[in-house]
């Protein structure tokens, strides 16, 4: 399995304080059976994305671990003007494996009118933005249709693997699940943070969705479209939403 969204790196943000809980997170996912993992920290008003440091701390981290877990780089990408600004100045720090797909995080207490058409911009300019975590978002949760639109624009939808299991409550799990029938999710990724509450493992998600949807479709969200986001391929697997049936009225 391949995990595109996680915090691993220590000392960036709000994941571990000390290389050697690093450490103990990478070796959980190899025992998880997870072969690529992306650190992701955040890129925010609160935390500082500084890429050289990142790229630091994820050699030294693989020097760690050894080749039983291959380690790269991106970020958890806050949807701000000054992100934005950053991003159009030097995509690939930003991006998965510094290749073209995008983890973005939305405020989950507004989002700007102006999205729909910057969003169609970056996709213009050759960039996959991929939505993290909108079953946890209280406004996309709010307005599923937006996110819709935004997937019509060519946008791609990650999950947490937290939400699946319950981590996160029923009500993100059903939601999960209900989107994953729609064709609405295309990677689930752990957004791990720790070795407890927030632990670096996909198995127990993907046995979910393998006994609810059937292997194919757990091979594509938690192998086939990750391995492809990680290596800047097209998602191979990328189902239809189906329209919307509109109401019949009857009348007597």
């Amino acid at each position: 399995m391949i995990d595109v969204h996680c915090h691993i790196l220590p000392g960036l943000d709000d994941g571990p304080d000390r290389l050697e809980e690093s450490v103990q997170m990478a070796r959980s996912a190899v025992a998880d059976g997870i072969t690529h993992v992306v650190a992701t920290p955040h890129s925010s008003d609160e935390f500082y994305f500084d890429y050289e440091k990142v790229k630091k701390l994820r050699d030294r981290l693989q020097e760690e671990v050894g080749p039983e877990l291959n380690i790269a780089t991106g970020c958890d990408f806050h949807w701000s003007p000054e992100n934005l600004e950053a991003l159009r100045q030097d995509r690939a720090k930003f991006c998965i494996n510094q290749r073209d797909y995008l983890l973005v995080e939305f405020n989950e207490f507004s989002i700007p009118e102006s999205t729909d058409q910057t969003l169609h911009e970056l996709r213009l300019e050759g960039i996959w933005p991929v939505i993290t975590h909108p079953e946890r978002n209280r406004l996309l949760c709010r307005q599923p249709e937006r996110m819709e639109a935004w997937i019509k624009l060519g946008c791609r939808v990650q999950i947490t693997a937290g939400s699946l299991t319950g981590r996160f409550g029923n009500t993100a799990r059903e939601r999960s699940l209900k989107w994953i029938e729609r064709g609405m999710v295309h990677i689930v990724a752990s957004d791990a943070h720790n070795t407890t509450g927030r632990p670096l493992a996909l198995g127990p998600a993907y046995r979910v969705v393998q006994e609810r949807f059937g292997e194919e479709t757990a091979e594509a969200m938690f192998v086939e479209n990750p391995l492809a986001a990680f290596e800047g391929r097209p998602l191979p697997r990328v189902p239809e939403i189906p329209e919307k049936r509109r109401r019949k009225w009857f009348f007597f």
